[in-house]
């Protein structure tokens, strides 16, 4: 038999169990921001290396890297906020398919749901009770049918704004990193690429801490990936902005 634990034990395991906390998963605003955020960094390290690598002057690379800020953002924000858009009103549009199809056949619907809680583990007559239960209140019947087929809640959708107005902010704030050099009057790559790896590695370790994820194995895999992109299109600017001889 399984001894049972004494009272402070108990007590400690209904502290610790009151005292967890899950992580945002539904992406309302935690994957623009992150997406935005690393996005705007590696497009504009890569693009103002690109550019440097060609041999323009710092003035002109200024003026490219904050086009390509403002470009980036605006294209990041309006397609985040699109993207959350059209995909909540396709949810809409299903949960009122699902509406009509409780209004035209409750009891297919009802026998759905039994069959459901069934599969669950449920013995029959004790998933009739509860799906006669849910029925009582139809709204609560209408969320749990759409929870349980479309695996979202129509109640909990992201917020198109949210999600636009975080990409938005950390595309801007990602990009203005690699410029700030140039801002503050470097006339050479070094310093923004320090500066970009350095904030590579950090973003990273952050989405780690974030995600649970090991802290160094995740700021080495954004760098790594970060780095490569900076290296091709430097190398594309070498190339290019080459006088041929």
């Amino acid at each position: 038999m399984t001894p049972h634990p004494d009272p402070e034990n108990r007590a400690g395991l209904a502290a610790g169990w009151a005292a967890h906390r899950h992580r945002d998963v539904s992406g309302g605003w935690l994957r623009p921001t992150v997406f935005g955020a690393v996005d705007g960094l590696v497009t504009n390290a890569a693009l103002i290396a690109g550019v440097g690598g060609g041999g323009v002057a710092p003035h002109t690379i200024v003026l490219t890297g904050l086009a390509g800020l403002v470009a980036g953002a605006f294209s990041m924000g309006a397609g985040e906020y699109v993207s959350v858009t059209n995909q909540n009103e396709l949810v809409h549009a299903e949960v009122a398919l699902e509406a009509e199809m409780h209004a035209r056949y409750p009891q297919q619907e009802h026998e759905e749901l039994v069959d459901r809680f069934v599969s669950y583990g449920a013995d029959t007559d004790t998933a009739r009770r509860m799906a006669e239960a849910i029925a009582r209140d139809p709204d609560q019947a209408l969320r749990l049918h759409t929870r349980e087929e479309l695996g979202v809640d129509p109640q909990d959708l992201p917020s198109a704004l949210l999600a636009g107005g975080a990409s938005f902010v950390a595309f801007s704030l990602g990009a203005l990193l690699p410029l700030l050099p140039y801002l503050f009057g470097a006339s050479t790559l070094v310093a923004s690429l320090v500066l970009t790896a350095i904030a590579l590695l950090a973003g990273g370790m952050t989405v780690g801490k974030l995600t649970g994820r090991p802290l160094l194995h995740s700021g080495l895999r954004q760098l790594v990936l970060g780095a490569l992109a900076v290296a091709v299109t430097y190398g594309i600017g070498q190339l290019i902005g080459a006088p041929v001889a």
